[in-house]
């Protein structure tokens, strides 16, 4: 709660749009920075897949996480597995992500590791999340393992 205090806090201060902004990205790099080895090439990986695939979404820091957010509001965070002493970082996507499939889809993914296939399913991800869906494409299969 002390980090969400303060990342309100400082949402708060003065400044133009721009500079907010960079300096919540700056906040969610340094986050990111303080990372054990495994979290923080997963967090580093993360960050320039979401960037890249959903340049409509704004760093942030959400409860001390990095987290990505459309008009202020938290559509996807990186929970690190050190965060809450978990064998596993955590994907995770908030109610307003658009990733509606049926009467139940997943919210939250497991990482242990990002592979250029993981890379390619979070940027895939990440786009859905943030089309409004009425200008979605059907939800394309994941690959079968052989």
């Amino acid at each position: 709660m002390k980090d969400h205090a303060a990342e309100l806090k400082a949402a708060g201060r003065s400044g133009s749009r721009a500079h907010k902004a960079a300096r919540a990205e700056q906040d969610v790099l340094a986050k990111i920075a303080e990372m054990q080895p495994s979290d923080r090439i997963m967090a580093e990986r993360v960050h320039a897949v979401v960037k890249a695939n959903a340049p409509t979404l704004e760093p942030k820091l959400w409860y001390g996480m990095p987290a990505y957010a459309l008009d202020g509001k938290v559509v996807c965070f990186f929970q690190s597995a050190e965060k809450f002493k978990a064998r596993y970082a955590t994907l995770g996507f908030s109610d307003l992500a658009n990733l509606d499939d049926g009467p139940m889809w997943a919210a939250g993914f497991a990482l242990t590791e990002v592979t250029a296939e993981v890379e390619a399913r979070i940027g895939a991800l990440v786009k859905q999340a943030v089309t409004p869906i009425g200008n979605r494409e059907a939800p394309v299969a994941a690959p079968e393992s052989a």
